[in-house]
């Protein structure tokens, strides 16, 4: 038997506590967490710990979204596509999404783009757009489905990521993909994810040149993972087993977030 943990500090209220602890989780988490009935004796049952405290609910959360994201891994089937549809159910226009406004948005110089390659792969040289052009592309008509609550559907022209790893000559047996972005943006994909057939280095939109609304030069499209998780601009790609954390991974958004 594990021993209690049991932390007492006098006048806290432990329903409002759960209740604040639970603020920590992104919103969809939040909100499944709360329908399931969470309370400071559930959160105890799991860790054989007394939460009597922030600290140790905020401690406690951190575990929890580790848990899920373990959880989420495993039961990935790797071969499972996400839903395609046919070109009437194009959302048009597509939303435009980011942490920041449309104005704010990345302007990168196509002529001059590099898309720089490190890590664990056996061939480190850059590539311009160009040459991405010139490889087998495949279209997907596929729904975005956002952490805010809505979903659009989109028709995306690319690479498949893991045809192009391949080619480099990556260890598919890394744990991670690593991507950073012209925004500042950062995000880790798991290897499983990354080679996924619907998993693409995304070039084109619609029919058209991937707009600078939704990635321009590149972003990569995965459509078996919440829309956080779908890096645009994308200026480098890591293929590493080292966790580097993510922009709002760092803020305690699940890693793994499947759909």
């Amino acid at each position: 038997m594990f021993g209690l943990k049991r932390l007492i500090i006098p006048g806290v209220d432990k329903r409002l506590l759960a209740r604040d602890a639970t603020k920590m989780l992104p919103d969809p988490s939040r909100r499944r967490f709360l329908a399931g009935g969470a309370s400071l004796g559930a959160l105890t049952l799991l860790t054989g710990c007394d939460v009597v405290d922030q600290v140790s609910a905020e401690k406690l959360l951190v575990q929890i979204s580790k848990f899920n994201d373990a959880v989420q891994a495993a039961i990935f089937d790797p071969e499972q596509l996400a839903p395609s549809f046919p070109e009437s159910a194009i959302t048009r226009p597509f939303p435009f999404n980011a942490f920041y406004s449309l104005d704010e948005a990345p302007r990168v110089d196509g002529d001059q783009y590099r898309l720089e390659i490190s890590g664990l792969v056996g061939d480190k040289s850059s590539w311009s757009l160009a040459q991405l052009a010139q490889l087998p592309q495949q279209t997907q008509i596929t729904r975005h489905v956002c952490v805010e609550g809505w979903s659009a559907i989109g028709s995306w022209t690319g690479v498949p990521l893991r045809e192009f790893l391949q080619r480099i000559g990556a260890d598919l047996r890394a744990n991670y993909v690593w991507f950073r972005c012209a925004d500042g943006y950062t995000s880790p994909i798991d290897m499983p994810t990354a080679l996924h057939p619907q998993t693409q280095i995304t070039l084109g939109f619609d029919g058209t040149t991937l707009p600078r609304a939704y990635g321009y030069p590149i972003k990569i499209r995965i459509p078996t993972k919440l829309g956080f998780k779908n890096p645009k601009y994308v200026v480098s790609l890591e293929v590493t087993n080292d966790y580097k954390g993510g922009y709002w991974e760092d803020q305690g958004y699940n890693s793994f977030s499947g759909l």
